[in-house]
């Protein structure tokens, strides 16, 4: 239901402050913020650990970086269920200092030669484990922390935030582990968790949680609670429709995407890096958009439109040919494109989800969302590597690219193109079954 701010708001009386001059929205967003430039430099920093200080092969990386990201499939759905009956900001606070304890010891273990292979991947584990709590935690606590009105400018700060993060991060971590060594840079991005630990702990206002039933239900009831609402929900599940066909395509596009462009195009690694540093500042400007286009087009013409700009804009890349000089400034607008249209997306979608959402939900629909959409990139992979073998770069690169207009159809097929200009009311929890 509406809060009492939007209430006021919609009859007349000002509007809340601005988030700005909210000193615990600050907190989060400063913690966010240095959390968000750990985490992407760390998966920078440790597979160049293995790299450059293990000398670990190209099969080892591989099972490194598998590692760090399984523990999205493995746990998503068990951390919305827990974030859900827990403080928030409490989550946060546990994942930041468990992850700079991590890195910090294995900084020290790096530097005196003590950590070999197997420590380093139950390290990737561990820290890809709390970013998980983190990164469902840091989005329940903003619908906990401001008011209904600032959703949608708060998700904006935020996403923006990550954008700035997915930018700098790598590059931080990619920096320092050539200036100085890997295990240097493993306790530089241990100290940004010990800053988002200490701006977050600082947060100053109460937070109200769902209160728990006498017998609470097991998890895995709970778990289905989650998963049964976001699909009785048309928007929720149309979210998670879209969601899924976009990273299962998208991952299918990537496999073919970087074997293209040096194969192809016969681009540097150089170049290809700089083609896709550049999604980062159109997320930069999506991030900044968002806070402004829904309230003056509507919501469903946002998301309808933004994704078909930044799914559809790919369609033009497998027509690339020529000198570097040609393709080189296309690739770099395809990437920038691609930034703000999917960021576009993912603000509104964020607020929408957040919107209709009870509280005693907010962890759970999270994690769902996360889990179906997340779930089939490993199948897409695989699938736009096969495509590629089997039917060429340019024509794998075309159908999959294709493929990626599905989400944007799905949307305009669904009543979640027909929102408006303000944002729908939240709906009743389901029941909690008694045990």
């Amino acid at each position: 239901m509406p809060s009492a701010s939007s209430a006021a708001s919609d009859s007349g009386r000002p509007v809340p402050p601005s988030l700005w001059r909210d000193a615990d929205f600050r907190r989060l967003w400063m913690g966010q913020t240095a959390s968000q430039l750990g985490e992407h430099a760390s998966l920078v920093v440790l597979p160049l650990f293995a790299v450059l200080t293990l000398n670990a092969g190209a099969g080892q990386l591989g099972v490194l970086r598998a590692v760090g990201q399984a523990p999205i499939l493995l746990l998503s759905l068990f951390v919305g269920a827990w974030v859900d009956r827990w403080r928030s900001r409490t989550t946060m606070v546990l994942t930041d200092a468990g992850r700079a304890l991590a890195l910090g010891a294995a900084a020290m273990a790096g530097l005196f030669g003590w950590l070999g292979l197997p420590g380093l991947l139950a390290l990737a584990f561990a820290v890809g484990a709390l970013s998980v709590f983190f990164d469902v935690a840091y989005q329940v606590s903003l619908v906990r922390l401001v008011d209904r009105d600032q959703l949608v400018p708060g998700n904006s700060a935020l996403e923006g935030s990550r954008s700035a993060a997915q930018i700098g991060g790598p590059a931080l971590g990619g920096a320092l582990v050539s200036l100085l060594s890997a295990p240097i840079a493993a306790a530089s991005s241990a100290l940004f968790f010990a800053l988002s630990f200490l701006s977050i702990r600082r947060i100053r206002r109460a937070e109200s949680i769902p209160e728990r039933p006498e017998h609470a239900p097991r998890v895995w009831r709970r778990i289905h609670e989650g998963l049964r609402f976001v699909a009785g929900d048309t928007a929720l599940r149309t979210v998670c429709l879209a969601s899924a066909a976009f990273q299962f395509s998208f991952a299918a596009m990537m496999t073919v995407y970087l074997l293209f462009l040096p194969r192809e195009l016969h681009l540097s690694g150089t170049v290809i890096g700089l083609a896709l540093a550049a999604t980062g500042p159109g997320a930069l400007l999506g991030s900044l958009l968002a806070a402004r286009l829904p309230s003056r087009f509507g919501y469903g013409t946002v998301l309808v439109c933004a994704a078909a700009l930044g799914d559809g804009v790919f369609l033009c890349v497998p027509a690339l040919h020529g000198s570097s000089a040609t393709t080189v400034p296309a690739l770099l607008a395809v990437s920038f494109l691609f930034g703000l249209g999917c960021q576009l997306v993912n603000v509104t979608v964020m607020a929408v989800r957040q919107a209709v959402t009870p509280a005693g939900m907010q962890g759970r629909t999270a994690a769902t969302i996360t889990f179906v959409g997340m779930g089939l990139s490993p199948l897409g992979s695989l699938t736009g590597g096969c495509l590629a073998e089997d039917w060429g770069l340019r024509t794998g690169l075309l159908v999959t690219a294709a493929g990626m207009m599905l989400s944007p159809v799905i949307m305009t097929l669904s009543p979640l193109a027909r929102l408006g200009r303000k944002l729908p009311a939240s709906h009743d929890a389901p029941p909690t079954a008694v045990h």
